[in-house]
């Protein structure tokens, strides 16, 4: 169970606060829902209903400033660029939906890198390979720079070291 107050991950919306714990009727039934807040834009509130396991999982405590330091001091390395565009796409979709950090940081390395190969080419990125890192990044950068209390910028200056 969370509590009022804490802040967590939920999902790809990124770092929120839970307000509040309340009750909604619906239909015939009262459902109890955490209500989130994200904390980089303040437009929109999240209503997870505490007993669908499958939404609450979806959040997850942010790391502590010792995970984080520790998880930038090791950067992970990537891997080879598939150029089937399919297969990537969903490799990136799972790597984004499963929220796991070290593997986000591997996906904004390899994309990165591969941008700086189709500039030297005189190319860009494709489109949905934008997507992907830019969501990514907003997810990595705004649980860093919350935790460890540095710029965005520095966050994603420490991911890319060592990149090209």
């Amino acid at each position: 169970m969370f509590c009022i107050g804490q802040t967590v991950l939920y999902g790809s919306n990124g770092v929120c606060t839970i307000d509040d714990v309340t009750e909604k009727r619906i239909g015939k039934s009262n459902l109890q829902y955490y209500v989130l807040r994200p904390v980089c834009t303040d437009t929109s509130t999240l209503f997870v209903p505490t007993a669908n396991e499958k939404l609450v999982s979806k959040i997850r405590c942010v790391l502590t400033k010792e995970e984080a330091s520790r998880i930038l001091g090791a950067l992970p390395a990537f891997g080879k660029w598939n150029n089937n565009k399919i297969e990537r796409s969903e490799a990136f979709r799972a790597v984004i939906s499963g929220g796991d950090r070290v593997e986000l940081i591997r996906l904004i390395r390899q994309i990165r890198a591969h941008e700086q190969e189709q500039l030297r080419k005189g190319k860009r990125l494709h489109l949905s390979d934008e997507r992907f890192l830019k969501e990514a990044e907003k997810m990595i950068c705004e649980e860093f720079s919350l935790v460890l209390n540095i710029d965005r910028n520095e966050v994603l200056s420490r991911i890319l070291r060592a990149v090209g």
